[in-house]
């Protein structure tokens, strides 16, 4: 599929790029399989190897391609919307067609210090729940999330089990909280050490910082400290010019 055009103004590296993205999505190389090696590149569409080299590099660096030490290069899986409303991650996968997972980190009860305090609206020293899971979907390592309950809103939290589990739906059924608003911010950062080896990415490699707060009746309610692997999600947001108006209906 696709050819090398010498007389075009666009790079044979980008050319070949198009191409590859474009078997690909036409699932010629679907995801999971190894992609054909720099010297069959080269040779299939008569370029040198540092030409499929800058192609494939840049294909790794998309989240298209990933490499595999000793093994080769291949497709990645598709990276995933970051959800930028209100919902859980189980709630999330579940709408994708995955199956959610979570994996119990550490829990502990711990008082709040000057910043959690100043979130939750609470004196500095009272009791917030910890929860730090590991989740995934489909079995693959996703994200590690850190949330903090106000204590005195779910007493008896920890004891409850989390393992694969929504803990927005803990939270509703067994304590009715609802949460009805948040806010939350979005960073990029590196992976130390042992988040990289939680995550199943390299230390240093890319990820993205998610701090969310969750109202119920008014109130935040939960604060929570994600970390996930930038090479499986992108963020998508609809534009509008706030200075057009729409066409008005006739």
């Amino acid at each position: 599929m696709g050819v090398i055009d010498p007389t075009s103004p666009v790079p044979k590296y980008q050319q070949l790029r198009e191409i590859l993205v474009a078997l690909i999505d036409a699932a010629e190389l679907p995801v999971d399989a190894p992609i054909p090696s720099e010297r069959e590149l080269g040779q299939e569409y008569g370029l040198s190897r540092m030409t499929v080299r800058q192609a494939v590099e840049q294909l790794v660096s998309e989240g298209r391609l990933r490499r595999v030490p000793g093994r080769g290069t291949f497709v990645a899986r598709p990276k995933i919307d970051m959800p930028l409303r209100l919902v859980s991650f189980t709630a999330d996968m579940l709408a994708r067609g995955l199956r959610p997972g979570a994996r119990d980190l550490r829990r502990s009860t711990v008082p709040a210090g000057a910043h959690l305090a100043r979130i939750f609206d609470v004196r500095a020293g009272t009791g917030i729940h910890v929860i730090e899971r590991l989740r995934t979907a489909d079995g693959e390592p996703m994200a590690i999330e850190r949330a903090h309950i106000l204590a005195s809103l779910a007493p008896d939290l920890l004891d409850r089990p989390l393992a694969d589990r929504s803990l927005y739906g803990v939270l509703e059924t067994g304590y009715g909280i609802a949460f009805e608003a948040g806010e939350q911010t979005i960073e990029a950062g590196l992976a130390d050490a042992a988040d990289a080896e939680l995550l199943d990415i390299a230390h240093g490699s890319a990820v993205l910082l998610l701090e969310r707060h969750s109202f119920a009746d008014g109130v935040c309610a939960e604060v929570t400290m994600s970390t996930y692997r930038a090479d499986r999600y992108h963020l998508y947001t609809a534009l509008e010019n706030p200075r057009r108006g729409r066409p008005s209906a006739r």
